[in-house]
């Protein structure tokens, strides 16, 4: 179970209060265009309530790995044009991050009013959770709202610097995250299947364990596949294996409650072009790579899927972003949509899935924190909530 964190509510909210609004508007851009707002439409009930309270919002967000420089490429200023028209109002961004300009805009703003600040990891200081950094931060604001899920598992200085002086508290997509996942965790639903995919089944390994203590049944896809593969003789080809987790996988198959993929769809190559081949999962050729689960095991995957009471996928079944390597994940995602149960998508490239599919609308729950969604299910916790916690609420 998650420890429950302060809620929007518990914050002393007056016209004119000025909000510190640490949101998640790291959106994926192309020539400057954001590609999917998700990220950015996800924060609007947090800032129309502040708002309806007359307060005044001064947000910020990371964009990218600009590794404590100014990089134009990866300015938040397309973040702040689509906030604009999103919210009907003008959102300025504010050229620096935590300096006096940005206090100085931040100390004009009349109730209602939303700003932007730069990109955070413009600073050296956001990353290396300099307390300096989060003081000037704090200064921005009278109180703080943390709603940047998908950064709460980093200890970086505006994720846990502003609560130390600030009344704080969870914004309404970390607090309903918490909710979501939280139950999982808690008490879910029986039968209770588990879906993961990705590339190295290392990264895997606690939420997997952590999983097993809850799931009746989990199924297991993409790359990370092929070391459970190997752990049970298999002969895989050119597939990535982990051979030191070759071993850890043997173990947990023989908890009896994890299936593995008995066909594949293998190439030489990952390529748009590459001649495909459908193989047995455990006699793939040499030479050849296994790059999506097969026919047979995404229909046994759906049927399992088909009658859970409670769904948590995270990670593709292959590689889904070629239309040859797609069927898989689409099958799985299919089923998830068509589950009766509660269903939840842990974020990441399964999220991105779901939405290429068109079928995020039928999915009770899409996490926008990938990262953060296996961390908190695997250790019950992230930094951004204990810093919440121990931080001032009144």
């Amino acid at each position: 179970m998650v420890d429950p964190v302060p809620q929007l509510e518990d914050l002393p909210l007056r016209r004119g209060t000025r909000v510190l609004l640490r949101a998640d508007f790291n959106v994926p851009l192309a020539d400057g265009r954001i590609e999917d707002d998700l990220r950015i439409t996800a924060a609007l009930s947090t800032i129309e309530y502040l708002r309806e309270k007359q307060a005044a919002v001064v947000c910020c967000s990371h964009l990218g790995r600009p590794k404590g420089k100014f990089d134009p490429k990866l300015s938040l200023a397309p973040v702040a044009a689509r906030l604009s028209e999103l919210l009907g109002t003008e959102v300025p961004l504010s050229p620096e991050v935590a300096g006096f300009r940005s206090l100085e805009r931040a100390q004009s703003l009349q109730p209602g009013d939303v700003m932007l600040i730069e990109n955070l990891r413009f600073d050296p200081g956001e990353e290396a959770n300099d307390p300096a950094f989060g003081l000037n931060l704090a200064q921005l604001g009278d109180v703080y709202v943390d709603d940047a899920f998908g950064a709460a598992h980093r200890a970086h200085a505006s994720i846990v610097g502003p609560p130390v002086t600030l009344p704080s508290a969870a914004g309404r997509l970390l607090a309903r995250e918490v909710e979501v996942l939280g139950g999982l965790l808690d008490a879910p639903k029986s039968p209770f299947v588990g879906i993961l995919g990705g590339v190295k089944v290392s990264d895997k390994l606690g939420v997997i364990d952590a999983l097993l203590s809850r799931c009746d049944t989990l199924l297991i896809g993409g790359a990370m596949a092929f070391t459970f593969l190997a752990a049970r003789g298999g002969h895989v080809g050119a597939s990535l294996v982990q051979a030191d987790q070759v071993e850890h996988c043997r173990e947990l198959l023989e908890t009896g409650r994890i299936d593995i993929p008995t066909d594949v769809v293998a190439a030489a190559e990952i390529s748009a072009a590459a001649p495909t081949q459908h193989v047995r999962a455990d006699a793939i050729p040499d030479g050849l790579q296994g790059l999506d689960i097969g026919p047979e095991t995404a229909g046994h995957y759906a049927d399992v899927i088909a009658g859970a009471a409670t769904v948590l996928w995270n990670g593709p079944m292959g590689v889904f972003e070629l239309d040859a390597f797609a069927a898989g994940t689409r099958t799985v995602a299919l089923a998830v949509a068509d589950c009766r149960g509660f269903t939840v998508i842990g974020g990441g490239d399964s999220a991105s899935a779901v939405r290429l599919f068109g079928l995020a609308d039928r999915i009770d729950h899409v996490s926008t924190g990938g990262g953060a969604s296996l961390e908190l299910i695997e250790l019950g916790d992230l930094p951004g909530l204990v810093a919440l916690r121990k931080g001032k609420t009144r």
